[in-house]
């Protein structure tokens, strides 16, 4: 694999699959990057003053280890309501107390680490750039297994129903004994030759495993055998070359009961019935950084940086907010009735669900946020590429 690496915070990666030349066809000034050929791609919104509602404290701070900078890698925070994880691109998976921040416990698994950790039925599950996928006790950090998989893992894992799943770059979806480490079962989809870096992670649903796509299809397995229950087309290559035809659905699918909503990249926003794969509504949209879902919204985030809600019944747009194009801003999560994002400077900021008016911000470091925010109770965890892990509390109104 070849990582190409954005050159500007406003700018998606892009993974080229090992039979395309090496020419990088045009990463300075195509218009999926925000620029016109011949024309710069366009800068990072400058951050401007707002009245603060919601005061963020911090709790507790600490030292992850490297997050691999600019490799678009998919490390991010996981937790099981007393711990949370965090994996570095050096090898080492640490556990941390929730409450005070104290290290728990450090492995390090000797491999370049390129995905997770995911956390579920007392296992700590992360995934290396040369195909390794090793876990590890939660409590302990003992290793119990490693198992080798196709193809570099761009998503972290999923953890149900007694399995680990596993999307690897190549388009295969593997299904592991999470107790045993024993090989389920494999499928795999044909990939395009051009593709953002990054991969759509798997989640569970019930019975079912579903994942996004390189080639803008959203399918459903059985969790047991693997075998095909729903197959859905949600994007078609259309454009004159194949950056223009790139349809990607890299972000996080997100099931909320029996609704499925996900997000690709030049294609839709749409909701999908889990049972059955029947499309219940679509937008048009272009985004690769996933979503967040409450009890009334879906929340995204264009490939632009316009944060936007839609109603999780029937779609209808609710509000959209620009304040922070071309950003590079992180996938969102809920917290304390805010849309949280990070962005490419270490900045975190917060929206009011109700009308996307910015009223929270907070420097978390230094660098870049990548992955999405954790929120576990009354608490928001954050993560750098360069692995400043925060914790911040919700700590009243006040003007800023």
């Amino acid at each position: 694999m070849m990582p190409v690496a954005a050159t500007n915070a406003a700018r998606p990666a892009l993974r080229i699959m090992p039979m395309v030349p090496v020419a990088l066809l045009c990463l300075s000034g195509c218009g999926i990057f925000g620029g016109d050929d011949g024309k710069e791609a366009r800068q990072p919104r400058e951050l401007e003053t707002f009245a603060e509602q919601l005061r963020l404290r911090r709790a507790w701070s600490a030292r992850a280890g490297d997050g691999g900078g600019e490799l678009r890698l998919a490390l991010r925070l996981d937790g099981d309501g007393s711990r949370v994880y965090a994996a570095s691109a050096d090898g080492a998976v640490q556990a941390y107390g929730a409450n005070n921040g104290a290290r728990q416990w450090s492995r390090d698994t000797k491999l370049r680490l390129s995905a997770g950790p995911a956390a579920g039925g007392g296992y700590v599950a992360v995934a290396s750039s040369g195909g390794w996928v090793i876990v590890l006790d939660a409590a302990s950090g003992a290793e119990e297994w490693r198992a080798y998989v196709k193809g570099e893992v761009l998503a972290a894992p999923a953890v149900g129903g007694g399995r680990l799943f596993v999307r690897t770059v190549h388009g295969f979806l593997y299904a592991f004994s999470l107790a045993t480490g024993q090989e389920l079962w494999s499928v795999s989809q044909n990939m395009p030759r051009l593709s953002l870096r990054g991969t759509s992670a798997p989640v569970v649903q019930a019975q079912l495993v579903i994942c996004g796509f390189d080639n803008g299809r959203l399918t459903a397995y059985e969790q047991s055998d693997g075998a095909r229950v729903w197959d859905l087309a949600l994007a078609a290559p259309a454009g004159r070359n194949e950056l223009e035809r790139l349809v990607d659905l890299n972000g996080e699918v997100q099931v909320v009961g029996n609704d499925v909503y996900v997000a690709g990249y030049n294609g839709l926003l749409a909701a999908v019935a889990a049972e059955s794969g029947e499309l219940l509504w679509s937008r048009e949209f272009s985004g690769y950084n996933g979503l967040a879902v409450d009890a009334n919204n879906v929340y995204s985030v264009s490939e632009a940086g316009r944060l936007g809600a839609h109603a999780r019944t029937g779609g209808t747009p609710l509000w959209s907010e620009g304040l922070l194009e071309y950003r590079d801003l992180s996938r969102p999560a809920l917290f304390a009735s805010h849309l949280m994002v990070g962005d490419f400077e270490g900045y975190l900021h917060g929206f009011n669900v109700f009308n996307g008016k910015l009223e929270a911000r907070a420097r978390a470091g230094n660098s870049r946020i990548a992955a999405q925010p954790l929120v576990m109770g009354e608490m928001l965890y954050v993560l750098t590429v360069s692995g400043e892990l925060t914790a911040w509390r919700a700590a009243g109104s006040g003007a800023s």
